[in-house]
């Protein structure tokens, strides 16, 4: 049996970058059976559902949730175990321990357990780019009612929901001219658009409502006025009648701006997810929160504003959190987690097991 650092290791060294997920979930697959004696399949989306039997228990099934893609840059990974006992990459890559950390102590606990449910560990794809793998997961490939997803920071994480997020994809179309020689015949696009984002409440609204335009590109040459322009925004917000609220003024924005200047404009809105959160009294924080305790820690139940895996969950239909893993700086070449909290990240998950079972 290979103890939770090897384990850790062992995935971290499979290159899985958001949309090349693959390698890593058929190598997640083989080492759930061997490991778990895991039933493994995937849905249509390419989301890995394993399903392991209860031991001494009768109670309900649970989920356990990890994804399988990581950020860039992620090809290549080499950890390192320093003298001071912290795991780390060798310095150009992550370390990824978002979210193979997560999956680590999730496989640790359910062997090492003396009592569990049955377990269904949840391996999604695509979470670094819009949680594409828990959108598209087929549910009717899952029996359990409530879940835990393993992809938080701090060990005392309990995060029990999240914002509305909608996102706008905006073309503005104006009128080519040459800028030199006939500019009064042209309509900027660029300038439409910087005209409405001056407009448009944007950052900070308040404190359950953000709004951002990420990217913006506009023009083709230097001396022309610019005839199309195009934006990526969002929104965001804790409640969704303030979310779909924002999203109505970006669009007006814009809309305003283009009727003023004689061009036209197009908005496509996607709602990515819907705002929700459980109530802090509900059983499956309440278990949550006593895992977090079992460790000596004080857990911090919370929303946030950002999308998780268990937010589309919540939407599904299955009551999900969020629980930590231990690790820090994601998403950087300075991530690192100690062996010690990849240790009592898997014995919360054992605690949570053997209290549902």
């Amino acid at each position: 049996m290979k103890s939770i650092l090897d384990l850790f290791c062992g995935m971290v060294r499979v290159d899985s970058e958001s949309r090349n997920e693959g390698p890593f979930v058929e190598y997640a697959s083989k080492l759930l059976a061997e490991e778990l004696g895991a039933d493994c399949r995937l849905d249509a989306y390419g989301n890995l559902v394993a399903r392991i039997a209860a031991k001494a228990s009768q109670a309900a099934t649970v989920a356990l949730c990890a994804h399988a893609d990581t950020v860039k840059p992620g090809v290549g990974i080499e950890p390192v175990v320093g003298e001071d006992r912290v795991i780390r990459s060798k310095g150009e890559t992550i370390l990824a321990a978002d979210d193979k950390a997560g999956l680590a102590q999730i496989i640790d606990a359910v062997r090492a357990s003396e009592r569990r449910p049955p377990v269904e560990i949840v391996i999604t794809l695509g979470e670094e780019v819009g949680l594409l793998g828990s959108r598209n997961l087929d549910v009717s490939m899952v029996d359990a009612k409530v879940a835990f997803v393993v992809d938080g920071e701090h060990l005392h994480d309990v995060v029990i929901g999240g914002p509305t997020h909608i996102g706008l994809d905006i073309t503005v179309i104006g009128k080519a001219a040459h800028a030199g020689m006939r500019p009064e015949e042209g309509i900027s696009a660029v300038r439409v658009a910087a005209t409405a984002i001056t407009r448009m409440p944007e950052g900070r609204i308040d404190p359950e409502t953000t709004a951002n335009v990420g990217t913006i590109e506009g023009g083709v040459v230097r001396n022309g006025v610019p005839e199309r322009c195009t934006l990526k925004a969002e929104c965001r917000s804790l409640s969704d009648a303030k979310a779909v609220a924002q999203a109505r003024a970006m669009r007006e924005a814009f809309e305003t701006a283009a009727s003023e200047a004689g061009a036209k404009v197009e908005i496509e809105e996607t709602v990515y997810y819907r705002a929700h959160a459980i109530d802090p009294e509900a059983p499956v924080v309440r278990a949550a929160s006593d895992a977090v305790r079992s460790i000596g820690l004080e857990p911090d139940v919370r929303v946030i504003t950002g999308g998780t895996d268990a937010l589309i969950l919540c939407n599904k239909g299955i009551d999900a959190v969020v629980l930590g893993t231990g690790g820090y700086d994601a998403h950087s070449t300075s991530e690192y987690i100690s062996v010690e909290n990849l240790e009592k990240g898997a014995s919360l998950v054992r605690s949570l097991l053997e209290s549902l079972a």
